[in-house]
């Protein structure tokens, strides 16, 4: 099959000409739009485009990536009292100035990137960078506060500033806006910015990926807090003083609010709920100075309850029912990977699988007897206090063998499918990755090592397509870029071979949360098998599938072993399943090793037939 017939193109792509016209565009509308608006309404925007700034910052990391900050507003401080000490203290000036930002700039990332580091190592519970996030407001309101005359205390601190016009202002805040936005924009649709929503989506997944999310997280949390800072050392200079309110943690909470009402993930949601809300707020706190606080409030509760995506989802979902757009043809070019350093070869031979299973594999085959060890367990234990999960596993496996794990409920299974895949589990022992020890290292690491996990229930990020998942698989071999969306699929032949056998290239812009359960094992199998793994873990790929659906799983890992000598570690508890795909059975229970040997060896055991296989092998 001609590999260009596929065309699994991505819809994300970005032309620089359209991006030169959105922002020509922006731009034009802000020059446009400042000769028309009056003082006071130009004053108003002015300030609502410096905090619509700081709303895409709060987008970026709750929206795309699911990081809760509440200590966005600090970061916006911490550039207002940078320029504003600068000015202030130090004699006024471009230069230094501009010396006071750069430096606001540097504490903000540095402030950000340690919080990141306190929130998100490797078992931290979700909720822990909104509790940090959530102090970093209040030690910035009390340093400000126990300043006294340096940084004005709660008096505020005056500076030298820029004598401009309001129209000046409108135009510089617009145009920032505008660019900051389009930046965004094509951040977003990068391939780093599937990288952001697949770690909303499922970290665990990205994990095992290969991705390390922490590194992710705190590279986006500086970043957002260094595009803050700079948004505050403008605001201040449009402000003439520095007061506490910029970066206190009612600020913050506005500024969470603001992106909820417009739509979190949107970023255009939260450009037009900044500015709705400070505008109406401006007008109503004229007119109604009692109740414009009241009538935001029951605005806010409403979204809550009846709009929980936000304002800009609804309006979208309302008008794509009333204005249909034709869908857009999902073309580009699919290609397999040049051979790498490591001698694989690249993924060109396009032959169609056999959908037959093999015949059963009741003996090892004594080449493989002579082939090299990929997965060395040597005395691994695992316990919970007490209680002892695993006790003295020692076992190998061999390139091109398929292992199977079998054994009651509770057995330790699963337990042990972890403690190979992340090094971090296992309590004593060793571990071995063809011939590397995998001790202390993360998921991260193990996949870096060769190892490839696919988990019982499909482990996919559902909000992608099909293309993105496999695109994000591959990110561990390519790394992704920040601006652009890679325009090629470049699979190496074994997840070719499962997504042409399993119809994915025919589904490649659907999303991952249509597809059917059986579809979704594939589409994780291909995942992990984009990768180039050299070990694959394999917890139940069996469960919930029909009988054609196993059959197709067993010739595909017979061809995995066979043809792309990858050795299999397979959980199942389908006797017949692993009778007929395994070269070699490992029997587990009570977290003890009952027998190892080949398929007729287990099979005809009495003392596993009696006592933990029961009826499932006499029926066989």
């Amino acid at each position: 099959m001609d590999l260009a017939a596929w065309s699994p193109d991505t819809p994300r792509r970005l032309s620089v000409a359209k991006v030169l016209a959105l922002t020509a565009c922006g731009i034009g509308v802000i020059l446009i739009s400042s000769a028309l608006l009056g003082v006071y309404d130009a004053q108003i925007l002015s300030q609502a485009f410096f905090f619509a700034v700081v709303a895409i910052a709060v987008d970026l990391q709750w929206g795309y990536t699911g990081i809760l900050s509440w200590g966005q507003s600090a970061f916006f401080g911490i550039g207002v009292y940078g320029v504003a000490i600068a000015s202030a203290h130090y004699g006024g000036g471009a230069p230094i100035a501009i010396l006071g930002a750069t430096i606001a700039a540097a504490l903000a990332a540095f402030v950000a990137g340690g919080a990141g580091w306190l929130s998100f190592w490797d078992g931290a519970p979700p909720f822990f960078v909104a509790i940090v996030t959530f102090a970093i407001p209040v030690v910035f309101t009390q340093v400000i506060l126990s300043g006294g005359t340096y940084t004005g205390a709660s008096s505020g601190l005056p500076f030298p500033t820029p004598n401009l016009a309001p129209w000046q202002w409108y135009r510089i805040s617009g145009c920032l806006l505008v660019l900051v936005a389009i930046a965004a924009y094509v951040f977003t649709k990068s391939d780093a910015g599937r990288i952001l929503v697949a770690i909303r989506e499922n970290e665990d997944r990205c994990r095992y990926l290969g991705i390390r999310t922490a590194r992710w997280k705190i590279g986006l949390m500086a970043a957002c807090a260094v595009l803050s800072a700079v948004a505050g050392t403008l605001y201040a200079e449009y402000a003439t003083v520095a007061a506490t309110s910029y970066g206190d943690f009612v600020f913050g909470t506005e500024l969470v609010i603001w992106t909820a009402l417009g739509g979190r993930g949107t970023l255009i949601g939260p450009i037009l709920g900044t500015i709705f809300i400070n505008y109406i707020s401006a007008v109503l706190g004229g007119s109604l100075p009692f109740l414009w606080l009241l009538i935001i409030g029951l605005i806010f509760v409403f979204v809550v309850i009846y709009l929980p995506s936000g304002f800009y989802p609804f309006l979208q979902q309302w008008a794509s029912r009333r204005l249909p757009i034709p869908g857009r043809p999902f073309r580009g070019l699919l290609s397999s990977p040049q051979p790498e350093a490591s001698g694989r070869p690249a993924g060109t031979d396009t032959r169609s699988l056999s959908p037959s299973l093999p015949a059963a594999r009741g003996s090892m085959p004594r080449a493989l007897a002579e082939r090299a060890v990929v997965l060395h367990i040597r005395e691994v234990q695992k316990s919970y206090g007490s209680l002892h999960v695993l006790r003295n596993i020692s076992f190998d496996i061999h390139r091109g063998e398929v292992v199977g794990i079998v054994g009651p409920n509770g057995a330790g299974k699963t337990t042990l499918v972890r403690c190979i895949s992340d090094g971090r589990e296992y309590s004593a022992g060793d571990i071995a990755v063809s011939g590397r020890s995998t001790r202390s290292l993360s998921a991260q690491e193990c996949v870096s090592l060769g190892v490839g996990r696919k988990f019982q229930t499909p482990s996919v990020f559902d909000a992608l397509s099909v293309a993105d998942c496999l695109h994000i698989a591959r990110s561990f071999r390519k790394p992704p870029s920040l601006w652009r969306s890679g325009s090629h699929l470049a699979l190496p032949l074994p997840a070719l071979r499962i997504a042409e056998l399993t119809g994915l290239f025919s589904q490649l812009h659907v999303p991952a949360s249509h597809l059917a359960h059986g579809t979704k094992q594939a589409l994780e199998l291909a995942m992990v098998l984009a990768l180039e793994p050299t070990i694959l873990l394999l917890d139940e790929p069996t469960a919930g599938l029909t009988r054609a659906e196993r059959t197709a799983v067993g010739s595909l890992l017979a061809v995995l072993a066979k043809e792309h000598n990858i050795s299999v570690l397979l959980i199942e508890h389908d006797v017949d399943f692993v009778r007929t795909v395994c070269d070699r059975l490992v029997v587990l229970h009570m977290g003890e090793i009952l027998l190892d040997g080949t398929v007729s060896d287990v099979v005809e055991s009495e003392v596993v037939r009696s006592v933990y296989l029961g009826e499932a092998v006499g029926g066989t």
